[in-house]
């Protein structure tokens, strides 16, 4: 109930978000008609085709992608002609003759005609399978949730609840709009006036929609604008059980010790089974009961996930410093790629990043879901006694972390002692921090599933190969060339020459490769700019920009040494088979 709760009001959030801005026009095209005959029909429309669509998105699949194209395609042109006939009564005049019956029902929202609920409908399915709002951390989870457990009924509800709390907000806004326009009506005599400039912002959404700013540039100014609230929203609604258990009685230690010192830690949880690991490495099985008395430290990740190296200096460090003290560091390895799942993957970057702690390989998300974790990477601190009592998800905070690590040991050790110091570990390649200030750049997946801001011309064949050319990428957006095969996860390069281009700013650029099936290794130089990056190559390429993919792992690529700047990176493969799986960047 308490998903439900935060996906509603995530969805109430959208109104203040600029990705709802193209949608807005056809919304507000409804101020002034009785809200059950006219708004509400079309509010209903909108939730319900936008629950189905996304439904579809979770489940997958190319003939669910190539329907929603062709669902977008008939929405924006039904939706111009409307805007069209907004502006001109002449036009909409002709339209209505050879199709009076679809030209009546839409241009009674331009006159003061008794209100249509199937016009109302047809707005809202249209706009239901236009809108694209911004995947901030609650939307993001009921996908991720989907992607990883499947799709069900709760799924739909999910989404539902979202999009109703999105219904929500503009329903009250349109009230209040259509108030707004009766007023300037009555004293200004400007309906027609009116009904023009809401045709030219239909028409002005219909551009937004059809050009990608709904996805592109509104949704990163929305994630900045209205993650942070969501993301608190998450957090305090997560925490209201913790509170609750805070509040009974510590259990004893199992040692019988009286403790002489208590911190004031909420209480999150208790330690949940760690069964259903297919295997682990470093170390036998672990149970939670042989882990009584031990502060432990388990962190959730996956190996080609940029957050997730970035943050494994500092395990890595901890599990070091604080294991005389107490501190068992368990790494959960659940993965986010169907290359991922590869035992000897994982043990190649075990060996990689030198981790020398416990990892249980997590295949089948058995104590992902037992902890009830939707992050990579995420970090769960357990006392001596068996209780959650402190998590992170993400990036950053290390130094609340390790304090919080302190403040453990030295419960459990009865005796209140202070830290010395906090690790700075070094770090290199890919493992240094992001450049935050400087980073304008986000997170692009290369598959089909989860593909946005593609600026080739070609559209996108799922599962088919097909020629593609780059064209001229503007910031953020990324194209093909050559002849790929373009399918959920990744992209497959058919014949050597083909290259991947993306226009970014940011100080790094990251790209997930592969060899590909038949495991040959693949010959691949960079360029950015046109020219070899020279001092401001990877740590993955050398100053000429040459590289070899030999194995299926994150790669960097660029990291600008100098001013940081917006740049236009291409990296061209000699040899074919090689798959792209998703642009990642700090």
């Amino acid at each position: 109930m308490i998903l439900f709760t935060i996906a509603y009001l995530a969805g109430v959030l959208t109104i203040v978000s600029p990705c709802i801005l193209p949608v807005l026009p056809f919304v507000f095209s409804r101020a002034g008609q009785p809200f059950a005959r006219s708004i509400l029909p079309m509010l209903i429309g909108k939730v319900a085709t936008f629950a189905g669509v996304a439904t579809l998105a979770a489940v997958g699949g190319d003939w669910a992608v190539h329907a929603n194209e062709a669902g977008r395609f008939a929405a924006i042109a039904v939706l111009a002609v409307l805007g069209v006939m907004l502006v001109s009564p002449q036009v909409a005049a002709m339209v209505t003759r050879p199709v009076v019956g679809l030209g009546n029902r839409l241009s009674q929202r331009t006159a003061g005609q008794k209100a249509s609920v199937g016009a109302s409908l047809l707005l809202g399915v249209a706009t239901g399978l236009l809108w694209a709002p911004c995947a901030g951390p609650v939307l993001g989870l009921v996908l991720t949730g989907a992607a990883l457990h499947g799709a069900n009924v709760g799924t739909t509800l999910l989404l539902t609840a979202y999009a109703a709390g999105a219904a929500t907000s503009l329903a009250l806004a349109v009230l209040a709009g259509g108030r707004v326009f009766a007023a300037m009506k009555r004293s200004l005599g400007l309906g027609e006036r009116l009904r023009q400039g809401l045709g030219i912002a239909v028409l002005a959404g219909v551009a937004a929609i059809a050009l990608g700013l709904d996805t592109g540039l509104l949704a990163r100014l929305s994630f900045a604008g209205t993650t942070s609230i969501e993301q608190s929203l998450l957090d305090r609604l997560h925490s209201e059980p913790a509170q609750t258990a805070a509040n009974h009685r510590a259990t004893p230690a199992v040692n019988g010790q009286v403790r002489g010192y208590r911190s004031n830690l909420p209480v999150e949880g208790v330690f949940p089974p760690l069964d259903g690991a297919v295997e682990w490495l470093n170390s036998k099985p672990l149970t939670v009961e042989e882990l009584r008395g031990k502060v432990v430290l388990v962190d959730f990740w996956t190996y080609s996930c940029i957050n997730c190296i970035r943050t494994i200096p500092y395990i890595r460090a901890w599990a070091e410093k604080y294991r005389e003290q107490g501190l068992v560091v368990i790494g959960v390895h659940a993965p986010e790629f169907a290359f991922e799942r590869r035992i000897d993957n994982v043990k190649q970057a075990v060996t990689d990043f030198n981790i020398g702690y416990p990892v249980a390989v997590d295949n089948d998300f058995a104590i992902w879901r037992a902890f009830g974790n939707s992050y990579w990477p995420a970090h769960y601190l357990i006392d001596a006694e068996g209780r959650i009592r402190h998590h992170h998800f993400g990036e950053g905070d290390y130094a609340q972390s390790e304090r919080v690590i302190q403040e453990l040991l030295a419960e459990a050790a009865g005796s209140r002692r202070t830290g010395s110091g906090l690790v700075q570990p070094e770090t290199k390649g890919a493992e240094v921090a992001a450049d935050l200030a400087n980073l304008q750049s986000g997170e692009d997946y290369v598959g089909y599933m989860r593909a946005a801001n593609f600026a080739s011309p070609e559209a996108v064949a799922a599962d088919e190969a097909r020629d593609y050319t780059v064209g001229k990428p503007r910031l953020n957006q990324w194209g093909l060339a050559g002849n790929w095969t373009v399918g959920a996860e990744q992209a497959t390069l058919n014949r050597a020459g083909g290259a991947i281009s993306y226009r970014f700013s940011a100080r790094d650029l990251h790209l997930v490769l592969g060899p590909g099936a038949s495991g040959r290794k693949v010959r691949f130089q960079v360029m950015v700019d046109g020219a070899v990056p020279g001092p401001d190559h990877g740590s993955d390429i050398n100053p000429k920009g040459n590289g070899t993919v030999s194995e299926t792992r994150l790669y960097q690529l660029v990291r600008q040494s100098g001013e940081v700047r917006e740049r236009t990176f291409e990296i061209r493969f000699l040899d074919p088979g090689v798959e792209a799986f998703v642009f990642t960047f700090g």
